[in-house]
């Protein structure tokens, strides 16, 4: 089985992280490649920033279609494009929020998820309530730092996550914590260990997701909204011919 585990944003050292990560819980039978472009943001950060990341992501999985992959992983917790990707792929293509919500409501009746900055704060507020979970997801918390500045101090970023985990324990009556960025990953079980909470991590979460799924023979649906794309095989009018 080979996954193809995508990171939308050009930040090379954190592709590397959630490679570590997956390859941790991988199956021995599976093979995890990772990849990112060099062409998008740094980070992803908001909408601007996940709509100018998107189309190298999707031209990542138009190689990996190319080389018969067998399912994506889309790493980012704003799972842009997740839509377009579905449409592209054979496979299974599996964002990382929403395998993590998948797993938060089964082994919890309620959860807090904890992200970097309070902009992406709605944008997750939003995905919970698309995939279901809005009346299960209590909070979605902010440790108020960029994306870039959680591998820059790591002991300090699991501190504030920490802190935050148990004010979600105490203040929102959480039973389980959802890292809420990528760049979280490698700090999951270290922050299980000194909150004794359940912490999911939606890479890992994704992989196993992915690997279930292709195990199963589970393909994305090609009935309906993601269906292949049309060929547009119109030609534009030249810009001449437009304005006239």
């Amino acid at each position: 089985m080979r996954i193809l585990l995508i990171n939308p944003n050009s930040t090379r050292s954190m592709t590397e992280q959630a490679h570590r990560s997956a390859e941790r819980v991988a199956a021995p039978e599976t093979r995890i490649e990772a990849v990112n472009p060099t062409s998008s943001p740094a980070s992803i950060e908001g909408h601007a920033d996940e709509a100018m990341a998107v189309p190298a992501m999707l031209a990542e999985i138009r190689k990996g279609e190319a080389r018969g992959i067998d399912a994506y992983v889309i790493a980012c917790f704003d799972d842009p494009g997740l839509g377009a990707a579905r449409e592209l792929a054979r496979g299974p293509v599996v964002g990382i929020c929403q395998a993590a919500v998948q797993v938060a409501m089964t082994v919890a009746t309620r959860f807090t998820i904890i992200t970097t900055l309070p902009r992406s704060v709605p944008i997750i507020e939003d995905l919970a309530e698309t995939y279901g979970a809005g009346h299960r997801c209590r909070k979605v918390r902010s440790v108020d730092m960029p994306v870039l500045a959680l591998e820059e101090d790591l002991a300090h970023t699991e501190e504030m996550l920490v802190q935050e985990i148990l004010r979600a324990r105490q203040e929102d009556g959480a039973e389980a914590i959802i890292l809420g960025c990528a760049g979280m990953s490698e700090l999951c079980d270290r922050l299980k260990l000194r909150t004794g909470m359940p912490v999911i991590d939606g890479v890992t979460a994704a992989v196993k997701l992915a690997e279930a799924l292709v195990g199963g023979g589970y393909a994305t649906s090609k009935v309906g909204a993601y269906d292949y794309p049309r060929t547009k095989d119109v030609a534009l009018p030249h810009v001449s011919e437009a304005i006239a």
